[in-house]
């Protein structure tokens, strides 16, 4: 089983190489608009083995599924896109170290990246990070720091951290230069569609935390001239849903607490300009939110760990489970199916077992 980042044999956990990892696909990446190669891979693009079919026990076929395995990315997740893009802009405009608030992949990210571009990384770490993400961490040279309860207060710390070392700050999901890197996604899936004959995605599922991936999709299609073309899902989970509440109100409503299993969907509430973006493509139409149950979540968890055997958190299987309610997100569609595998390597196949023997999946 492959769980972001992670072999995991008989109880056995190795963190994988990064430079094995890393090396043999780096070789074939294009040079970006900067001159820089990136330090995220290309993914494999999988097509699910079943198709997206319409209602009913006999429902006809739609379109297939395919799957942008990002939770193949060195770091574990998607979030190397842009947060390495990030740390390589920071580098490039005169950073000498880089500092990151994170529940997990986006430090996950930001270390890694610093450690390709020979830059020293500190990580601040909510308390309820699993002790074993802190570990990933340390082993990729950064410096992990423990601080507060949830998100935000770890956030504030890193804040205070950059003020005082005059350090970069990279944020998990907010930013432009992180943006650009998400879109990388969107060319290289109309790339690798266009390759085996197949159209652009009718759908695209994303998970949605605090927006920078949906970010990166909203402007990936723009660029490839497909905005309002494709029907964007945005697929959260009851009680981490920000996007989802914001879209209702019509302005970013930052919720109370985070009441999900999904913790890496935990952001308080999109920045304004993530909402201003998807609000509008929600007015126009084109983009779609869904909200699921933990227990729908970790089901799609562990169906996708049974047929790619391959672990992702639960935030992961919000999109994942997004697939089976097509018919009542965009009744009408037809054509290809897109969903981001995102990843997330705050899992494990315990932590996954536990999951389910208390959502009663087992």
């Amino acid at each position: 089983v492959y769980t972001s980042g992670l072999v995991v044999e008989e109880g056995v956990q190795e963190v994988a190489s990064s430079e094995h990892m890393r090396a043999p696909l780096h070789r074939t990446m294009a040079m970006d608009g900067e001159g820089m190669r990136p330090i995220h891979v290309k993914t494999p693009l999988l097509r699910r083995e079943a198709t997206w079919k319409g209602p009913g026990e006999n429902g006809q076929g739609l379109g297939d599924v395919w799957l942008k395995m990002d939770a193949m990315q060195p770091s574990g997740s998607f979030k190397l896109r842009g947060v390495g893009r990030c740390v390589q802009m920071a580098k490039l405009r005169g950073a000498e170290s880089v500092v990151s608030s994170s529940g997990g992949n986006a430090g996950l990210a930001a270390a890694y990246a610093a450690r390709a571009m020979g830059l020293p990384a500190t990580v601040i770490l909510p308390e309820s990070t699993p002790e074993f993400v802190a570990e990933k961490l340390r082993r990729l040279g950064a410096d992990v720091w423990r601080h507060g309860k949830d998100w935000n207060e770890a956030d504030q710390k890193a804040r205070d951290v950059v003020q005082d070392r005059g350090a970069a700050y990279i944020h998990p999901f907010h930013g432009v230069d992180t943006w650009e890197g998400h879109a990388s996604l969107v060319e290289e899936i109309l790339d690798e569609l266009a390759i085996m004959g197949q159209p652009p995605p009718a759908v695209f599922v994303v998970a949605v935390g605090g927006g920078g991936l949906l970010m990166g999709v909203l402007r990936g299609l723009q660029k490839a001239g497909l905005e309002g073309q494709v029907q964007v899902i945005a697929a959260e989970t009851t009680g981490a849903d920000c996007m989802s509440q914001a879209l209702k109100a019509g302005r970013p409503m930052p919720l109370a607490s985070i009441d999900s299993i999904a913790k890496s969907l935990g952001a308080p509430a999109p920045s304004q300009e993530i909402f201003d973006a998807a609000y509008r493509a929600y007015q126009n139409g084109w983009l779609k939110s869904w909200t699921c149950e933990d227990k729908d979540a970790v089901r799609a968890c562990l169906e996708f760990a049974d047929e790619k055997k391959v672990l992702v958190e639960p935030a992961c299987g919000a999109a994942l489970a997004a697939v089976s309610a097509l018919n009542s997100i965009v009744p009408g569609t037809r054509g290809p199916v897109v969903v981001e595998v995102c990843g997330g390597s705050a899992v494990d196949i315990a932590m996954l077992s536990s999951l389910a023997r208390e959502l009663d999946l087992q």
